[in-house]
């Protein structure tokens, strides 16, 4: 799509990591004892044909299908108590900070320490998060208060794609003038939403924040900024990736407490239908820029799955991509949402030479899909 003069950059990335974490082993090692109680428990209904058996998970399964070795939580002791299995998170006050305003607010710090800036050179706040923590104040006033920013603040959420999408927003912004500099940060408690009594997907997620500084090349003072030549956007409806958990909730009681509440997902409905959306969509993008796909150092994907990233790399590039290429952060953070592809971004940046060109990217529910062409300045 054709872009202003008005030069945009990214100027500086933050990374907010738990200090708790859980391995596969850990986590098998209590959903185990969860499926052993429970069939032990409804063992009458089970032989009786009322109730399916529950299988055990195992660490195997898990890496074979997802790449994931462990991941950063919030609530380790939550999460992995067989008669609790979820993260457990002290209630706070109106008068605290809320916990997605704590994280974010850790991440916001580093970003604006790196982009060389203050509180005073932004003019807007963008938290664009797969889930919020309430419905209203919105999360970002809270984090533009927390770090005394003045201007506007919102919330946006397009699910795993919320980062990139934000991005968007953060560089349209610049180049209308409504804003001279934009953090948006990605607070993401996923574990809240997670189902960890559901063996396809109990180890999928875990726990972080990034935050971005976006702001015009012009006065740019960061060592380390990337511009961004072009953003595109996709959206398609589909309910293969759905959490129906909402404020209405309590209007249709018969739902209280259903699966559906948390994260559902058809699996390999998503790998078939996602992966050649995203790979045709970066390819057109970048075709359209005469930019050759070769010419890329780096594809900074989404990290929702192993696989999934080396299929879409593999169409983009024509061939097999080296884990340079395409890196993985997954092993070690699992799938953090929208967060995903600024870590890898993060931390799979600084090697980068001026005029070196690489895509960010992310996709998720919705479906939602966001590349981003960026260039080291």
């Amino acid at each position: 799509m054709p872009r202003a003069m008005q030069r945009v950059v990214i100027s500086g990335v933050g990374l907010y990591t738990p200090t708790e974490s859980i391995s596969n082993h850990e986590l098998v090692e209590s959903f185990n004892a969860w499926v052993e109680k429970y069939n032990r428990e409804n063992a009458d209904a089970i032989a009786a044909g009322e109730l399916e058996a529950k299988g055990p998970s195992n660490v195997e399964f898990i890496e074979k299908a997802s790449g994931i070795n462990s991941r950063f939580v919030m609530d380790k002791a939550g999460i992995i108590d067989p008669d609790r299995m979820a993260p457990r998170l002290s209630p706070r006050s109106n008068d605290e900070p809320s916990v997605m305003c704590e994280i974010a607010v850790v991440a916001a710090k580093q970003a604006i320490e790196q982009a060389g800036i203050t509180v005073d050179d932004i003019d807007a706040v963008l938290v664009a998060a797969s889930n919020m923590e309430r419905a209203y104040p919105a999360m970002a006033i809270e984090v533009q208060a927390a770090l005394g920013i003045k201007g506007f603040a919102f919330d946006m959420n397009v699910a795993c794609s919320s980062a990139t999408f934000g991005i968007q927003q953060a560089h349209d912004m610049v180049v209308a003038g409504s804003a001279r500099r934009v953090l948006m940060v990605n607070p993401e408690i996923c574990t809240g939403h997670l189902n960890f009594r559901d063996r396809d997907s109990h180890f999928i997620f875990g726990d972080v924040a990034t935050g971005v500084i976006v702001e015009a090349a012009e006065g740019c003072q960061s060592d380390n900024a990337f511009e961004i030549l072009d953003t595109r956007l996709q959206t398609i409806f589909s309910n293969n990736i759905r959490n129906n958990f909402g404020f209405l909730n309590r209007a249709t009681e018969e739902g209280i407490g259903q699966v559906d509440k948390l994260f559902v997902q058809e699996g390999r409905k998503v790998f078939r239908e996602v992966c050649p959306a995203v790979a045709e969509q970066i390819t057109t993008q970048l075709a359209e820029m005469n930019i050759a796909p070769d010419s890329l150092k780096r594809i900074w994907l989404h990290q929702a799955n192993k696989n999934m990233n080396e299929l879409i790399a593999k169409k983009i590039l024509g061939r097999e991509p080296s884990d340079e290429e395409s890196p993985t952060i997954l092993d070690e953070y699992a799938n953090t949402s929208s967060a995903g592809s600024i870590i890898a971004f993060k931390k799979h940046n600084e090697d980068f030479e001026p005029g070196e060109l690489g895509v960010l990217s992310s996709f998720g529910a919705g479906y939602s899909i966001g590349s981003i062409v960026l260039k080291r300045v």
